[in-house]
């Protein structure tokens, strides 16, 4: 890629989508930012893919010509200025060795598999170093494919994390078959989310955080959803629990995904919606949510920002 000496890439192998975030850093106001220059997205669904333990030929496939498209975006970069990571479907795949074989012959860089905490603490770290605020608890939430990472942090600092085998992408698969939706598989897939987060809930609560961010595309999507349609009181931005409710309501009157006519929901977010919406509505529940901020920064930042902090001694510096 042109002009590659300055740039700084992140590629995070999802359970839904791969994406692949190309950055630079500079000075912004006294303040050293990271400025996108290209984001890549390839709808991969590994999620579904993972039968019993195991991701299917046709999953392997998919995610190898993803990562052969992204691994010609970053021809003429540095080893030190990429950073690959795989998350939750990888990390419970019996092939991932196999896959990752396969994957990094393709992109031309090596793939880290993160834990469930590291993912947790990157998503974090791309929060806190775009979103400043030395004096406020907050409560992160990033709903991805196959886990679902909670995070407590005050400025940079994070508190408490867990990662949940909570996705959107498995929920979709477990409780929404063929894309039906239905008053009972809403509430079975509601359930089964409080269940699972009920289990941290006493953890999270008692770090009295005062402010609720979405981290993952589906925060965005939700967030975006609710705002085309004005399912939100008043008009308002972000995530409330009214426009959650409301939004379901309109799944169960669409019956079936591909009936759903809604304004701001593109085709390939279809498929993740219910799966992203029951974990949502369980979450503010569970953790008395009464709106939340979409954040487009989260685990692809935390990456560009690990990468910037390892450099030469002549990057920028905070």
């Amino acid at each position: 890629m042109k002009g590659s000496a300055s740039l700084f890439a992140a590629v995070d192998l999802g359970s839904n989508a791969f994406r692949m975030t190309i950055g630079q850093q500079v000075l912004c106001n006294q303040r050293s930012v990271i400025q996108k220059v290209k984001t890549l997205r390839e709808p991969v669904r590994l999620a579904e893919g993972l039968h019993g333990d195991a991701l299917d030929g046709l999953a392997l496939e998919r995610g190898w010509m993803a990562l052969e498209r992204f691994g010609k975006r970053l021809r003429g970069f540095e080893e030190r200025r990429v950073r690959a990571v795989a998350t939750s479907a990888v990390r419970q795949a019996r092939n991932a060795s196999v896959f990752l074989v396969g994957a990094e012959a393709r992109l031309g860089f090596p793939i880290t598999i993160l834990s469930g905490q590291e993912e947790a603490r990157l998503v974090y770290s791309g929060i806190a170093h775009t979103m400043p605020c030395e004096e406020t608890t907050r409560l992160v939430v990033d709903i991805g494919g196959g886990s679902t990472e909670l995070i407590v942090g005050r400025g940079r600092q994070p508190i408490f994390s867990e990662s949940l085998a909570v996705g959107s992408g498995t929920f979709g698969k477990r409780y929404f078959s063929g894309g039906r939706v239905d008053s009972r598989s809403l509430q079975m897939a509601e359930q089964g989310a409080c269940i699972q987060f009920s289990r941290v809930a006493r953890y999270v609560r008692q770090h009295g955080w005062h402010a609720a961010i979405g981290s993952s595309g589906t925060a965005r999507v939700l967030a975006r959803v609710l705002k085309a349609n004005g399912l939100n009181d008043g008009g308002r931005d972000g995530i409330t629990y009214v426009g959650l409710l409301r939004l379901s309501l309109k799944l169960l009157e669409a019956g079936q995904i591909k009936r759903l006519k809604l304004d701001g929901l593109q085709q390939h977010r279809l498929s993740m919606l219910p799966g992203g919406l029951a974990i949502m509505l369980a979450a503010f529940k569970v953790f008395g949510i009464e709106d939340m901020t979409p954040s487009e920064p989260g685990l692809r930042f935390g990456l560009l920002h690990s990468l910037i902090d390892n450099a030469s001694p002549g990057s920028l510096r905070h």
